[in-house]
């Protein structure tokens, strides 16, 4: 943490310099604002940002606290129960479709429900198993898609369509559990 203040609206503020950063960017958490500050920007000019961003923070502030709350709430997952049963499914759907990739790992992350890198790696988030079967499928599938199409053009959402029929709707409806993620 470069700099920290208490904001008398939004409470902690940590504001971070960062070399790879093109731009500033507020990330609001449950316990504090993170504020990335490009290395050529200065904290003056990112506390007027945050300061005319006051409004959306304090509203993602409560959506965060919201989420964090029905969070605490869910059941802890054993990592090595995620990896049994998601390194199954992911298995099935590759063959039934005809995916192929290369390796699958199992995270704990508060991100993202998955990734595949350039190598048809696939990573997979543990809190998966918060989510009803169908939303699994979509995002195991999501990724197996990703093998093929490594971006989220017109092409790969031809290509998902082409395995979830509704896959916009899934997407969507994915929106509704990230109070999972946390």
């Amino acid at each position: 943490v470069n700099y920290e203040i208490e904001h008398e609206n939004v409470g902690i503020v940590r504001y971070i310099k960062n070399n790879r950063a093109k731009r500033i960017i507020i990330s609001v958490k449950p316990e504090f604002v993170r504020v990335t500050v490009p290395r050529r920007q200065t904290l003056k000019s990112a506390q007027q940002f945050v300061n005319q961003k006051i409004d959306w923070i304090k509203k993602h502030s409560e959506n965060i606290k919201i989420l964090n709350k029905k969070s605490k709430k869910l059941p802890i997952i054993e990592k090595k129960h995620a990896r049994k049963i998601l390194e199954k499914r992911l298995a099935e759907l590759a063959q039934l479709h005809n995916f192929q990739y290369n390796r699958v790992s199992i995270r704990n992350q508060r991100t993202r429900w998955g990734s595949c890198s350039s190598k048809d790696n696939i990573s997979l988030n543990m809190k998966l198993l918060h989510l009803p079967n169908q939303l699994i499928d979509y995002i195991l599938l999501h990724e197996l898609v990703h093998t093929r199409v490594k971006n989220h053009s017109k092409d790969f959402w031809n290509e998902l369509e082409t395995v979830v029929p509704n896959a916009r709707i899934m997407d969507n409806k994915l929106k509704e559990y990230q109070y999972c993620l946390f």
